[in-house]
Formats: structure tokens, sequence, C-alpha cells
């Protein structure tokens, strides 16, 4: 028969196990919660990606890239300065009057996602639906009387290609500044020196065909002091799935990037083609990813194409020329929602491959880092905007707006803009979206300053989207709707800042 006084050892070193056994818990579910909390308060700003889309980094089983301003980083605004020096070269060359060449890029001027008029040769700031937001006329910001005699309506139609050309790229900055430059020496319609009449509509012509001559001097323009940790990214990708490469330069200007970007001393030298399993140039995007071109093998010894259609199964370390996305699955034996694919170029590399394709898609958005700063140096502005805007909304009445308060929240929307540069923020004016904000909430999952910023994550992170709640309008109550006008965390932002849904 057991002692009483064992029994009662028994319950103390049960109960002391169970004590343990529940605080051992407590700390592992603490230290989850806590991990998880600190580890995204860590990734707030510019290391972070941001999600539009729901993606499980699990399921990808192919990651693609992009080369300029994706792998390849420029430095800012170094790069943009020597392309704008060149290419105001390219044009003396071709005939246009060495005037031009007075001209010195000013980073602070050109943004992306600004529209062309290749008639008046006005540079706009439109939103989604071709409302006006900024319109200036060489560097001059034009306003009131002077917008509604170029645009009675204060609207474009975006659909109208010959004459509105959407500048969204990285590339776009130099001969948005260019087009600025000859509005500001031209009339309304053109550029005039002497008897000479260049129309601006066919100086657009001109600018895009200088604009398609790239030079290996570009090399001494990337950004140094990244190459290890992209191969470090690649190598991780590539032990999760496949990695290709997809770029719209030749063969001789990718090798020539390529080389300078992977030749650094430390870590094991490798050649920078063995990094991928697939390697395309010449890709013509977006007709990539519509029917494409004929796919050809490149003589990677001499840079020049072989003959005939390429037909063979894919060949470690060869380079291949056009072909189209189609090709790319068949290759790696992948299927279009297996694929995450990472371009900074909102409509060839993310709009045509999410639509046509239904690839995964990420944006490199490397001017996120300057306007979470200016977010969070000057959140005092975006306060006293919410405040205006509240106002308004409640003054609004049979009488209409009152001066003052609309003066007031112009003269705000003015100062916040500037933070930013002359041409204010990429994601909106004001309160109100841009159409580069609208694009890329429809047709990236994922965006962020830098691709690099998956090495924050493992590879089998959970990115998920905030909630939305979509209005009908009938369902909701007057005052539901007041609610949804006026939040602050959904019309300007928390981390998912910046762009206003």
């Amino acid at each position: 028969m057991p002692k009483a006084g064992s029994a009662v050892s028994q319950q103390h070193r049960t109960l002391s196990y169970l004590l343990v056994t529940a605080g051992q818990f407590i700390w592992h579910l603490l230290s989850f919660t806590l991990g998880h909390i600190l580890f995204k308060h860590l990734l707030l700003g510019h290391l972070e990606i941001f999600v539009n889309r729901s993606l499980a980094l699990e399921k990808i089983k192919c990651f693609g890239f992009d080369m300029d301003y994706t792998l390849a980083m420029y430095k800012s605004p170094d790069y943009e300065e020597m392309a704008f020096q060149l290419l105001q070269e390219r044009l003396v060359c071709i005939g246009y009057p060495h005037e031009i060449l007075e001209y010195k890029y000013d980073p602070t001027f050109p943004t992306r996602g600004l529209v062309f008029d290749a008639l008046y040769g006005n540079l706009l700031k439109v939103d989604y639906h071709g409302n006006l937001l900024v319109c200036t006329h060489g560097f001059r910001f034009l306003k009131g009387a002077e917008i509604w005699n170029y645009y009675p309506n204060k609207f474009i139609q975006r659909d109208d290609m010959k004459r509105f050309h959407i500048l969204n790229t990285l590339f776009n900055l130099t001969e948005t500044y260019l087009y600025a430059s000859s509005a500001d020496r031209g009339c309304d319609t053109g550029y005039k020196h002497g008897n000479l009449f260049m129309s601006f509509r066919s100086m657009f012509q001109d600018v895009r065909e200088a604009m398609d001559h790239p030079t290996g001097c570009y090399c001494a323009s990337l950004r140094s002091l990244t190459q290890p940790r992209v191969t470090l990214l690649l190598s991780r990708m590539k032990e999760v799935g496949k990695v290709f490469l997809a770029t719209n330069s030749d063969y001789n200007y990718t090798d020539a990037i390529m080389t300078y970007l992977f030749d650094f001393n430390q870590g094991d030298k490798r050649p920078w083609r063995s990094y991928f399993d697939l390697i395309v140039v010449d890709t013509r995007k977006p007709l990539f990813f519509a029917e494409g071109t004929v796919l050809r093998q490149v003589n990677t010894d001499t840079g020049k194409l072989w003959i005939g259609t390429y037909t063979g199964p894919l060949q470690h370390c060869a380079v291949y020329s056009g072909g189209s996305s189609d090709m790319v699955c068949d290759l790696l034996g992948v299927k279009g929602k297996d694929i995450l694919y990472i371009g900074d170029h909102i409509f060839g590399d993310i709009l045509k491959s999410k639509k046509r394709q239904g690839w995964r898609t990420f944006l490199v958005v490397p001017e996120l880092a300057k306007e979470l700063q200016v977010w969070t140096e000057k959140s005092e502005l975006f306060e006293e905007l919410r405040s205006l805007d509240m106002f308004l909304a409640e003054l609004i009445g049979p009488m209409g707006l009152a001066d003052q308060p609309l003066f007031l929240l112009q003269k705000v929307t003015h100062e916040m803009d500037m933070c930013y540069g002359k041409m204010g923020s990429l994601f909106r004016c004001g309160s109100r979206q841009t159409l580069f904000a609208n694009q890329l909430i429809r047709y990236a999952d994922l965006y962020a300053a830098s691709f690099l910023n998956f090495l924050y994550y493992p590879f089998s992170y959970l990115f998920r989207a905030p909630p939305t709640l979509v209005r009908v309008g009938k369902g909701l109550t007057e005052a539901r709707l007041a609610a949804g006008r006026h939040n602050t965390r959904e019309r300007y932002g928390c981390p998912h800042m910046l762009i206003t849904h």
C-alpha cells in the first residue's frame, strides 16, 4: 500500500509538470506573437513588401525577372542625368538645334505616370478616368482658365493613343524632362527655331527612336554594394523553384550589364547565367505576353542569333531571343499561376502579364522609400488635409462650397505635394488617386521599393491582403457612407498607405 507522503509527492510532481508545460506553451505563444509583431514593426518602411492580393510564397514554383531597374538598379539621379545628356546629343546629331544642350537635368521635376500630350506638348497628371490633376506647359504649371483653354472639360480621352502617351517607366524620366525643356522654349504646338518648326508629335517619335539605343557606359551607373545580396536571393529562390530572366534588351547589352552586376570580390564567383534556369532577351514586351515572336537561340560567343526557330528542350545556361510567355511556361514546365513575375514596368511587365497570362505579379517601385519618408515626416499635413476634407464634406449644401475652405484645401494640397517634388507624389494629388496608383492596385499582387525585400521573408510566407469593403450604396445608411468617406486609415493609408483605396 503506497504511503500518503509519496502520493502527495506524486501530485506535486504532476502539478509542477503541468505548470512548466503551461508556462512553456504561454512563453512560445508570446514569443511567436511578439516575434510576429516585431517582424512586422521592423519591416515597416522601405524594407516591407506591400500586398494588394493574398499570395502564398510556398505555392510559387517559378520566379521571373525583368532586368533594367529591377535586377539592375541604377543610381538615381546619376543614371538619369547621364541618359538625359546622351539623349540631347543624339537629337543634335540628327539635326536638332544646339540650344537644347543648354538644359541640365533637374531630378526634382519629373515623376513617373505622367501623360504627354503630343498635340500641345503638355505634361499631365491624371486619375484613372482621365480627369486632370496637374497640367504643365514646359516648366510652368497651368491653372484655372489656362487649363480650360486646352482641355474644356479638364478631362482627356486616355484611349487616344496617337495623342496621349503614358510615361510609366523609370526610363521615361529623362524623356519626360526633355519634353518639358522643349515645350519651355516652344510655342503651343511645337518647337520653333529660326525657320525650323518641329511639332511635338514628331519630336515624340524622334525621342522614342533615340531612347531605343542603349549604351554599355550605363554600367557605371549601376548601384554598388548590392551584388552579393542579389546572388544570395537568387540562390535561395533556386532552392525552392525555378528562376528566369526576360528582358527587352539584346544579348550584348544584357551580358554587359549582368557581368558587371555579378562581378564582385565576395563569395563564390560564378557566371551570371548560372543563376537562371532560362534567359530570354529581345522579348519585345508587352508583345511577349500575347502572340510573341519567333524563338531563336543566341550564340553567346558572338552575340548573334542562330538561324531558324528553336524547337528543342531547355538547355542549361543557354540564352534565347524572342519567343512568348507561353513558350516560357512550356520550357520550364509550369503554369501561369505558378509564376511570380517581378518588374518595374506597370504596363509592359505587370498589367499585361496579369491580364493575358494570369501570372502573379510583383511591382518594383523605388520611389516608395521617398514616399514613405515624406509620409512619416509630414504626417501633420496629411492630418490637416483630412480635417479640411471632412470639413468641406459637411459644408456642401444648396449654396455650394465656400471660397475660403476651398482655398485652404488647395493650399495644403500644394504644400503636401511639394514635399515629394515639383510634380508631387507618384500615387496621388492631395487625396485623389493617380492613374499610376490605380493601375498598381489593380494589377500588382505585391509591390515594394526593391525585390531584395524578399530577403526579409521566409519562402513559406503568406502575404495576406487587408480586407476591403465594397460599398453598394443602397444598403448603407448615410451615416455609414459618411464614416466611409472620412475614415483616415482607408483614404490616407496605414502602411498600405499613400495609395488611396
